[in-house]
């Protein structure tokens, strides 16, 4: 099978489309013939070595498609489902063995394209929305990156909840697909004051909470855009890692919370993981949250993908389509 591989760290033109052998299911595995792949900014932290890996490596962490083989003990999965996951690396290839119990069936109906456009990015939205900070109606949220793929998902959830959204993005179209979206107000961060505005617009409060996936060029301005106790959920780093604070910064601010959550601390167990899938997919199903496939590549441009990504060229989800 083709799949892409890395030996060495660094930018896009480290990765290369490479023939391997297709792996065969042990025991509690499926083999998923990837239909498609999901391209996500913790695939570039992969590749550039924010988060290391032994090398050489694979790379990607979410895909769907049919399921071609079961393992001994499988119970969970069939020949012939569709089968999405994320969480484990090698997604970008033809074919992936995949823990059954880590993995969750589609809704009739969904294709594998939303499956794997829509699986990590909608449990990250469950998880902070509904369990990091348990997001209430009529409170006002700050969401960064707002028309990128967790943001376009962040907006619409948390809009169903009957929050206030104040979105920041780095463009006029993508200030447009944030208003779209449901966005109440949008702050252009390249070039307004993220803080100043959000106070402006809050009277002078702040906001109770700052969904944060930049990091560091906006770590800064959603501290200061917090109400008193307020709490910074900074989730990404797809600006450079956010810089070390001082414990002190955080009382001269309003008794501010500030934590770094990650996914799989969420979805730990498989209770945990059915739990975040069908909240996502009870959202997409209601209509309440749609979600945009921005583009896709083949899998042989996995190089170009990750160009565009970091050059903030995407709007909604990414694509790799083997």
């Amino acid at each position: 099978m083709r799949a892409i591989r890395f030996e060495q760290t660094g930018g896009p033109e480290v990765l290369q489309l490479v023939e391997v052998e297709t792996p065969s299911p042990g025991p509690g595995q499926i083999l998923v013939r990837h239909q498609a792949v999901g391209i996500n900014f913790i695939d570039t932290y992969h590749r550039s070595g924010l988060y290391p890996l032994k090398l050489p490596s694979g790379l990607g962490s979410e895909g769907a498609g049919v399921v071609e083989a079961v393992g001994d003990g499988v119970t969970r999965f069939k020949v012939g489902d569709l089968a999405a996951y994320n969480g484990q690396l090698g997604a970008y290839a033809d074919y992936a063995a995949v823990a059954a119990e880590r993995a969750v069936k589609p809704p009739a109906g969904m294709t594998a394209e939303v499956a794997a456009a829509a699986l990590l990015k909608g449990m990250t939205a469950e998880f902070l929305l509904r369990r990091c900070f348990p997001l209430k109606a009529g409170q006002t949220a700050l969401i960064h990156a707002a028309a990128g793929g967790v943001g376009q998902i962040l907006v619409q959830w948390a809009k169903a909840i009957g929050a206030e959204v104040i979105a920041t993005v780095g463009s006029e179209e993508k200030a447009e697909r944030a208003r779209e979206l449901g966005a109440d107000h949008v702050i252009l961060y390249r070039a307004q004051d993220v803080a100043a505005e959000v106070k402006r617009i809050t009277g002078g409060k702040g906001v109770p909470v700052a969904y944060d996936s930049v990091g560091k060029a906006t770590f800064e301005g959603s501290l200061s855009s917090l109400a008193r106790r307020g709490m910074l959920v900074t989730f990404g780093n797809a600006s450079g890692p956010a810089p070390a604070i001082e414990p002190l910064r955080l009382q001269r601010g309003g008794s501010l919370f500030l934590t770094r959550p990650t996914l799989f601390d969420y979805i730990a167990t498989t209770e945990e993981l059915d739990e975040s899938a069908g909240a996502l997919f009870q959202m997409i199903g209601s209509g309440k949250v749609k979600i945009e496939i921005g583009q896709t590549f083949p899998l042989a441009e996995a190089r170009r993908a990750h160009e565009a990504l970091e050059a903030r060229e995407t709007i909604g989800s990414s694509l790799l389509i083997p």
